[in-house]
């Protein structure tokens, strides 16, 4: 029998412990949860791109929740937003140092959902099929 390991309750060597309520690390686990940061750290794995190529690359996502998912991105030290000083004005996006340490986590869990998505449908098929039968 295998004995299930209990979650952290005093803060590690960093000082702090996602589990106590009031950590702050959550709020970053919160904004790097969400599927559309995820997607944009991804993007910008490969290369800086603008605005409007990140948009066209990540369907689906709105002009508005690109500019807040950037922005937010930004203030946490993951994006860095640089302006060319041309006319017009050019502005890019690229990972951070600190960003460019996320990137193989983020494309670890976007890639595991796209090489498991089959067996997630599957079971997600009996979940529904078994709720339907029980509810009869």
């Amino acid at each position: 029998m295998v004995t299930p390991r209990k979650p952290p309750l005093t803060p590690d060597a960093s000082g702090f412990n996602v589990y106590a309520r009031e950590c702050p690390a959550r709020m970053v686990l919160d904004r790097i949860g969400d599927k559309w940061a995820l997607l944009v750290l991804d993007r910008l794995r490969h290369d800086a791109a603008r605005f409007n190529a990140i948009r066209r690359d990540i369907g689906g996502i709105s002009q508005k929740v690109l500019s807040q998912v950037l922005k937010n991105l930004e203030r946490d030290g993951l994006v860095l937003r640089t302006v060319h000083a041309t006319v017009p004005v050019a502005v890019t996006y690229s990972l951070t140092p600190l960003g460019e340490t996320l990137t193989q986590a983020a494309a670890s869990l976007i890639h595991w959902a796209e090489s498991h998505m089959a067996q997630i449908q599957h079971a997600q098929r009996l979940y529904d099929d078994r709720l339907a039968a029980t509810s009869l």
